[in-house]
């Protein structure tokens, strides 16, 4: 099984860019990593459980919307176990703040269950265990493998995927093709903290309507052609 899961984690094969895009590569992230060498994701948790189901909410929500959610219902039920219990009207009760509750309280019982009945009531570190969770899929997988389990995956968001289509770092009309690019030329250093880097310049700096060009520190380095300074 280890050698099966390690050879899923593989990176893809890489096509090296031209000599000067590799080193404007290396520039961008050695000056993402200076700026903030140790980057955190913004949802709250206690363990990998309660990380899986904040992810899993924050689907077409803000971290921030649910971290005002999640601290009564953490309280009550942070294992899969106490969540079965809890019962979907209570969960639904809880996150009702949050934009599509009503669907995810379902989900949210429902993955719980079956982390007990599959897992031993523990979140399995492999990517095609946890997307056949009711909920989850691959970017919450990716978010879930990198935090909880230090995995050099790269979970792309609407943040990332603008970013690294502007920069540009790795062009690509999907997330699942700007993902493959990223793993592909992000080098191996920076590659565990890439996507926690990538999402908060893209939600503070790289901004979808009004990007703040005069306070990047990638300024220099970015082809972007509508830079605001």
């Amino acid at each position: 099984m280890a050698d099966e899961n390690s050879s899923k984690r593989r990176r893809p094969a890489k096509r090296r860019p031209p000599a000067a895009e590799v080193a404007r590569i290396e520039a961008i992230f050695a000056r993402l990593a200076a700026s903030n060498p140790e980057p955190k994701g913004e949802l709250h948790y206690t363990n990998p459980f309660t990380l899986l189901v904040a992810v899993a909410l924050s689907a077409q929500a803000t971290d921030a919307g649910v971290n005002k959610a999640t601290p009564a219902l953490f309280a009550m039920a942070d294992t899969p176990e106490k969540m079965v219990a809890l019962g979907e009207d209570r969960v639904r009760e809880a996150i009702k703040t949050i934009g599509l509750f009503r669907n995810k309280a379902k989900n949210i019982v429902a993955l719980s269950r079956l982390l007990i009945e599959r897992h031993g009531g523990e979140v399995p570190p492999d990517r095609d265990a946890l997307t056949a969770l009711p909920g989850v899929g691959r970017k919450t997988a990716n978010v879930v493998l990198n935090i909880a389990f230090h995995q050099p995956t790269i979970a792309v968001d609407t943040h990332i995927f603008r970013v690294s289509n502007r920069l540009p770092l790795a062009r690509g009309a999907t997330p699942e093709a700007v993902e493959e690019g990223l793993q592909a030329i992000v080098p191996e250093t920076y590659l565990l903290h890439a996507h926690h880097w990538l999402i908060l310049h893209g939600r503070y700096i790289c901004k979808a309507r009004k990007p703040e060009c005069g306070r990047c520190i990638l300024y220099d380095l970015c082809k972007f052609k509508e830079k605001t300074a």
